[in-house]
């Protein structure tokens, strides 16, 4: 197992500090290549890890490029702006109010769309706002702590839910019925805890006549108005996907380009240039990160995880979820959300209890906000804010993360046991 730890904690180093600007998909790769070369993982482990990820990393990519389409049309700063006008210059309301935007953001753009897409123009935002520093901190702490704890309620808001819903066949409209009732409570409790914590930072009026007319920045009004239907449309589709058995991917990537074409029609985006800006190193960084990992199962981790959910699962089924949920939280956290979910997922199989995987699934969205190098949202959403001047240190990160995030954790599990 030596071996096989050593190359995963060189890989996360590399992914974590990005020496001489190292992609976060080469340094996955370069894992992936000694994992091969040192016998962690054979031909055929990188075959059946292709057969695992394929669906959730092609439904990331096509959410990413719908989310940049519709960046590219205004509908994103149109709806910061129009949630800030809604505060009738009321900070706290505000501050409620951008995180309910963010929760929507993460449900139906994922998480990595709302940490890539939303993060910047909000800040933009608060800086025409002349909100001073303290405050932007609060607003963006909090921003980024709801774009992981509200990717919970679709198949596709979160790379995480798209890969354990695949691995344990579970439907799109079970998969939404399931997690329905957690995503309302993580979102009421996440927005509770956080005010609780930083309502010292929020301000209690907000000058919103400085901000211009939201539909001013709109390129195309009709293009706009029509997106609200495309969107309705797509989510209808993946029901109609759910029934007739078909990957997520074929309508998250579907209509992401196909949404893209119509918007590069209109003049009102570049189809070859905003496909090239799409973030595909999440695709080697998580296939390269997914292979790095299986050589940790073949080296005995999953089974000494699966003995542990064994003893928890003797306990009783609350202690089994609660249980699950922290360890995948804490797993998470220490490791990074995409190598545990993995983990997780292949140690819970033998159990055949679904309760199981949507609990995982949940420690591996909240759990990683306990630490900066948690998940992949919050390594963009650092890379993103640090590109704008704004830098949050290892220590101030942590230490809010460790102080909002078990709670809510703890509540959005016990919701779940209270699902239909």
């Amino acid at each position: 197992m030596t071996i096989a730890i050593l190359i995963f904690l060189f890989t996360m180093t590399l992914v974590i500090f990005q020496p001489r600007g190292l992609q976060i998909g080469t340094s996955a790769v370069i894992g992936a290549a000694l994992a091969y070369i040192f016998g962690a993982v054979n031909f055929g482990d990188m075959i059946e890890v292709g057969g695992v990820v394929w669906d959730a990393t092609l439904s990331f990519i096509g959410i990413i490029i719908l989310s940049m389409a519709l960046d590219e049309i205004g509908f994103f700063e149109w709806c910061a702006i129009k949630m800030a006008k809604l505060s009738n210059g009321d900070g706290r309301r505000m501050f409620v109010y951008s995180l309910l935007l963010g929760a929507g953001v993460s449900a139906l753009f994922a998480n990595d769309g709302a940490a890539l897409i939303l993060t910047p123009i909000l800040l933009s935002k608060m800086k025409i706002l002349k909100l001073n520093a303290k405050t932007i901190v609060a607003f963006l702490l909090a921003g980024g702590f709801i774009s992981d704890s509200a990717s919970l309620p679709f198949v596709f808001s979160n790379l995480t839910n798209i890969v354990t819903a695949g691995y344990f066949g579970i439907g799109f409209a079970d998969y939404m019925m399931n997690m329905l009732l957690p995503f309302i409570v993580s979102v009421a409790a996440s927005i509770g805890v956080l005010w609780l914590v930083l309502k010292n930072d929020i301000p209690q009026t907000v000058d919103i006549s400085l901000l211009k007319d939201p539909d001013s920045v709109l390129k195309d009004k009709k293009l706009f108005f029509f997106s609200w239907a495309f969107l309705l449309l797509l989510l209808c589709g993946y029901f109609i996907g759910d029934a007739l058995h078909l990957p997520v991917s074929l309508f998250a990537l579907g209509g992401g380009v196909l949404f893209l074409a119509i918007a590069s029609a209109r003049k009102s985006a570049k189809f070859y240039l905003t496909l090239k800006n799409a973030p595909w190193q999440v695709v080697w960084f998580s296939v390269g990160l997914y292979i790095v990992v299986y050589g940790l199962k073949n080296a005995g981790l999953t089974n000494e995880i699966s003995f542990i959910v064994g003893e928890l699962v003797k306990l009783g089924e609350p202690v089994a979820v609660v249980g699950v949920g922290f360890l995948a939280a804490t797993l998470s956290a220490l490791m990074n959300n995409m190598p545990t979910v993995m983990v997780m997922d292949i140690a819970l199989k033998p159990y055949g209890n679904e309760l199981l995987a949507y609990a995982n699934i949940i420690g591996c969205n909240l759990g990683p906000k306990m630490t900066p190098f948690g998940s992949l949202a919050t390594l963009l959403w650092l890379h993103v804010l640090e590109k704008k001047g704004v830098k949050i240190g290892f220590l101030e990160y942590s230490k809010f993360g460790l102080l909002v995030t078990p709670q809510i954790l703890l509540i959005t599990l016990i919701s779940l046991m209270v699902r239909a």
